[in-house]
């Protein structure tokens, strides 16, 4: 498929205002979670031509993080992303955990099939400079455009978030502002799965973009309104990740088996059935919709797909540009499945 089925398009009417910090972004960005061993292994030549297939199919934006594969991710993406010159693709990591050998056997319950190797938070400044320079070396870079601090919130840290925020607003976050204005990055924000810390860290420091995992999706938006609209206000974009709810809405013909990183409730896949049968008696397959739904909101700058091979990169590149009827968008909305105010393509 030609790149310019995935290339942005912010020039519709009412879409976001890409602040100038911001690099421009595709409608479709390499996730690289799965590269880096995400719930199975990926051969080391497949995950390569992974991300030589995105190459090749036009996507220009490549997402990763330390914490992928322990890693692993980053550098596989290092080395197959050498082939090509440096300003001609933009790149997003994290930061807030440092990787480290493990000290003992891990129990895998963090998804990653990686032995050897451990991923422990560290949202101080000098863990996020140490974090940031190992980046750098495993990507083969001496930039990285967007720089997210991960997983801060109530929903990873319980008990501990109080202090966890604090250190974000008084020293993570001043950090990656020091780094942005040094040319080390060209955007700073957040990467996380929920709503709530958005709207705690974005009125008190003042962030490009917030990448949000699983929260504004096909399968739910009702975790979302507020700092969707928010992030209008403040002109902060958007990167929709995880589209497929974890798989849940991934495969062409029945609801996956897992939701929000963990085995899906008979509830759950009862309603994506619903989605299912909705987009079957269209003719759509559901992969489409997911991909394509997020980007019709004012505030999405890119929708960010996990993929671990050529034929998931096929997959995507055709989902994102295949053709939707309105009717079908009318249809889920009607039938309850997409709240009253959901943008819709």
């Amino acid at each position: 498929m030609a790149q310019a089925d995935i290339r942005d398009d912010r020039s519709k009417p009412g879409a976001w205002r890409r602040n100038a910090r911001m690099p421009r972004l595709p409608r479709l960005s390499f996730g690289g979670a799965p590269i880096g061993n995400l719930y199975a292994s990926v051969a080391e030549q497949d995950a390569l031509d992974a991300v030589e297939c995105a190459w090749r199919q036009g996507i220009r934006h490549f997402d990763t993080a330390p914490y992928y594969g322990y890693g692993l991710g980053e550098s596989r993406l290092g080395q197959a992303l050498a082939a090509w010159p440096r300003d001609s693709y933009t790149l997003s990591s994290k930061v807030g955990r440092r990787v480290l050998d493990a000290d003992r056997p891990r129990t895998r319950d963090d998804g990653f099939a990686v032995e050897g190797r451990q991923a422990v938070f560290d949202y101080s400044r000098d863990g996020i400079l140490r974090s940031v320079e190992a980046s750098l070396q495993r990507l083969r870079t001496d930039h990285i455009d967007i720089l997210l601090l991960h997983d801060i919130g109530a929903l990873t840290h319980g008990e501990r978030h109080a202090a966890v925020l604090r250190q974000a607003l008084d020293e993570s976050l001043p950090t990656l502002a020091e780094l942005r204005d040094q040319g080390v990055c060209r955007a700073i924000g957040l990467g996380v799965n929920e709503e709530a810390v958005c709207l705690e860290v974005m009125p008190a420091f003042e962030l490009d973009t917030i990448m949000l995992a699983g929260r504004y999706t096909l399968f739910e938006q009702h975790d979302s309104v507020r700092v969707m609209a928010l992030a209008i206000r403040r002109n902060v974009a958007v990167m929709v990740a995880g589209p497929y709810n974890s798989g849940l809405l991934g495969a062409p013909g029945t609801p996956g088996h897992t939701y929000n990183y963990a085995p899906a409730g008979a509830t759950v896949r009862a309603r994506a059935q619903r989605f299912y049968d909705i987009c079957a008696r269209h003719g759509v397959e559901v992969g489409a919709a997911a991909l394509q739904f997020p980007l019709a909101h004012p505030a999405v700058a890119t929708v960010v797909c996990g993929l671990r091979s050529p034929a998931e990169v096929d997959s995507a590149v055709q989902r994102v540009g295949a053709p939707i009827p309105a009717a079908l968008w009318r249809q889920l909305r009607e039938d309850g499945l997409l709240d009253a105010g959901a943008a819709a393509p």
